[in-house]
This record gives C-alpha cells, sequence and structure tokens, in this order.
C-alpha cells in the first residue's frame, strides 16, 4: 500500500454486538480490525470511520444512543475521521468523497458490518467513483438470514464483488507502507 491509501472502518458500533443477536464472529471481527488500525497507525495512514446514525426511534444504531457509539475496541483516536451516514452507502450525501479527494486518496482497504448492506453498497460505489478498492474479506461481517447463514453471505460477497468491484485479501495479507520511510 502506499501513502494514497485509506482504511475505511463502516459501522462498527455498539449496537451491532448485542447479547441477544451479535454480529457473526464479532470477536474475531474486532480482532481483525483492530490489528488493521495498527498497522494504518504505525505506517501513519488515514483512518476514516464511518459511523451510521439511524433516525428511527429505537433503531440499534439511533443517533445519540449508547449503541451508536463506535465500538470501544477499535475507538477513534485523535487524528482519525468519523463520517456520519444515514443509508448504506457510506459516499451518499456525506462528504468522505471530498475528504478523500482532498487527501489525496486514491485506493480504500474496507472493513466493517453490514456485508450484504452498507460493506457491499459502499464497495460498488467506490469502485463507481474510480478508487482503487480491497475488501478485507476476514474483516465484514453481517447476521444469518432465513434463506444464507452468516458465512454463506460473506463468502458469497467476497466471490461477487472480487469479480469486478474490489481486490478480496485476508487481514494478515494486508500491509501499509510507512509514509515517513517513503519519503526517504
Amino acid at each position: 500500500m502506499s501513502i494514497n491509501t485509506a482504511l475505511v472502518v463502516i459501522d462498527v458500533q455498539v449496537g451491532m454486538f448485542s447479547d441477544s443477536d451479535p454480529v457473526y464472529q464479532g470477536d474475531e471481527l474486532l480482532a481483525r480490525i483492530g490489528n488493521l488500525l495498527a498497522k494504518a497507525r504505525r505506517a501513519q495512514i488515514p483512518i476514516v470511520y464511518i459511523q451510521h446514525s439511524s433516525q428511527r426511534k429505537g433503531h440499534p444504531l439511533e443517533y445519540g444512543t449508547a449503541g451508536w457509539q463506535i465500538h470501544p475496541s477499535i475507538a477513534p483516536l485523535e487524528g482519525d475521521t468519523i463520517m456520519q451516514k444515514q443509508m448504506p452507502d457510506a459516499f451518499y450525501k456525506t462528504d468522505l468523497h471530498q475528504y478523500l479527494t482532498a487527501h489525496g486518496i486514491k485506493k480504500l482497504i474496507i472493513t466493517g458490518i453490514q456485508t450484504e448492506l452498507c460493506v457491499d453498497t459502499t464497495c460498488r460505489q467506490a469502485c463507481s467513483l474510480e478508487y482503487d478498492v480491497t475488501l478485507v474479506k476476514d474483516a465484514h461481517s453481517t447476521w444469518h438470514r432465513d434463506l444464507l447463514t452468516a458465512p454463506q453471505i460473506i463468502a458469497h460477497h467476497n466471490a461477487l464483488l472480487s469479480d469486478w468491484f474490489v481486490t478480496a485479501r485476508d487481514e494478515q495479507d494486508i500491509f501499509f507502507e510507512d509514509r515517513l520511510a517513503s519519503h526517504t
């Protein structure tokens, strides 16, 4: 990866980890995202958190509630960017594209929740906006559905998106070039 790269963490919020219906393999997801954050911070790569802000009363990610908060185990640090969204597409009615353009970002490493909604939609839109997109195939998650299990949904989207929209790579295969070393 190079200095024109950003790590994007989508909707990893407390409400997604409820005791009654937690996201599939939530602990593993948090650990992998934590590893990516550590690698990005060491290399001084910009980190963008996307935070879903539901306006619906009682929604798990209702704006301003405890569930709306970014999960504390991967909490943003000073200098990280947080973007609020209300739709699955992290670019829709947000400043994400403007932020990335202003910072010379052309490559996105995408991770987060929910595979078949916000992650999928954001990957497709990023491709349409001509970003070079890497989906971290073992660092996005969802829930079981009536027709498919969470592992099936994740595998399906990894295969489907990598046919056209993204390069899919495991977390352990994601490396960021140190920004300081690249200028010497």
